[in-house]
């Protein structure tokens, strides 16, 4: 007897079969391995309003070498094992030339692997534990490291005379890259740059009560409390916080780069700084994009209408993609896809500070974007800008 899920991954890998199927040869095929359901629904919901955006400016601009630009979607609802199986399907029976996402660290670690066995590059937009891409042929990042990110954020804070002769970590145990923050980015970035660490609490990603944790917090009295967690971690620990009355400085990474943060947290989270590849208020090139995405989020029915560092990212994506197409001078063959999937590849590897809307992009060698970081806190129920900087 068929497993329900099996059913739907046959349902998928038929659906998928049949659009590429009715692709015609003037299309050139992209993979999006999206999760627009499961637990990090709150950052990437919106990724595929971004995607199809990208897409549609593409397109209406003459598209590729002359052919459309067309996306066959795979929801990986976050796991792993599903952003495996959709590198297979996305390839073989979507007949993708290159593949968007997938989206977390933890689904990076097996579809990287999968993709280097299929031959076909795939480019993450939020995966920031450290050195997920590194060995790996067909593996990019438009992303930055938290370690790079969150080493930026310190630095401003130094550079802006704010207070830092203390700190301590809190961080959620069971996240693959807020552990990795909690347990090895802080404990190696504080002291670097003179902060003492005073302790640290760990906490699982679905508690609501934190009290122990800032009850312990309030007594070591940091000036800084880094943070390895998603938005919704960094909402109760603000929440408990101010409800405790402990007076500390919030910093974190791109975990918790939620455009909505400072309205979620209702007045609590006062100075926390982050670290974010994108800002909407840095040119008018990002507010006009902020001003075109709100209206198509709300168009889908979306909650969150802002678009988040990640929107921006795979915004981008799709554009270094199209960008290294028409570079290689891609057909979209069938007969040639093996050889133009590499020709796709090496395009992306020589692309340098390409003009993208995050800012100048290129690739380090181990397929990691370089790009700015824009170091931003909570002030007045909102976030401003700090500091702009280049992650080294």
């Amino acid at each position: 007897m068929q497993t329900r899920r099996q059913v739907l991954a046959a349902g998928a890998g038929f659906a998928l079969m049949s659009r590429a199927q009715a692709a015609g040869p003037q299309e050139l095929i992209l993979g999006y391995s999206m999760a627009k359901t499961g637990p990090y629904v709150s950052l990437a919901a919106a990724n595929e309003v971004a995607v199809d955006f990208a897409v549609d400016e593409i397109n209406a601009a003459g598209g590729i070498n002359g052919k459309r630009l067309k996306v066959v979607k795979f929801d990986t609802g976050g796991e792993p094992r599903q952003a495996q199986l959709a590198v297979r399907q996305l390839a073989e029976d979507g007949k993708a030339l290159a593949i968007i996402g997938p989206f977390s660290s933890s689904e990076v670690r097996v579809a990287f692997p999968a993709g280097d066995r299929a031959g076909i590059t795939q480019m993450s937009m939020a995966s920031s534990a450290p050195s997920l891409a590194k060995g790996f042929r067909f593996a990019f990042r438009n992303t930055t490291d938290e370690g790079q990110v969150i080493d930026q954020v310190l630095a401003a804070i130094k550079a802006k005379g704010l207070a830092a002769g203390s700190s301590a970590i809190a961080f959620a145990s069971d996240d693959t890259v807020s552990k990795s923050i909690g347990i090895t980015v802080l404990p190696t970035l504080l002291p670097k740059h003179g902060v003492p660490i005073l302790g640290s609490v760990d906490f699982q990603l679905n508690a609501f009560d934190l009290s122990p944790q800032v009850s312990r917090l309030a007594q070591m009295k940091p000036d800084i409390v880094g943070l390895g967690a998603p938005p919704e971690g960094a909402i109760n620990l603000a929440k408990e916080l101010r409800r405790q009355g402990v007076s500390t400085r919030v910093i974190g990474g791109t975990t918790i780069a939620d455009p909505d943060l400072p309205a979620r947290m209702d007045g609590a989270g006062e100075t926390m700084t982050i670290g974010t590849t994108f800002f909407r208020d840095v040119d008018q090139r990002t507010r006009t994009f902020a001003e075109d995405f709100a209206k198509r989020a709300k168009a889908a029915g979306l909650a969150r209408t802002e678009p988040n560092q990640f929107d921006a990212s795979v915004y981008d994506i799709v554009y270094l993609y199209a960008e290294a197409m028409k570079l290689a001078k891609v057909t979209g063959d069938p007969a040639r896809a093996a050889e133009e999937r590499v020709q796709i590849r090496d395009a992306l590897r020589a692309l340098k500070n390409y003009p993208a809307l995050e800012g100048p992009i290129s690739f380090d060698a181990d397929g990691d974007a370089i790009k700015p970081v824009y170091v931003i806190e909570v002030k007045g129920g909102k976030w401003v800008l700090l500091d702009k900087r280049t992650a080294a």
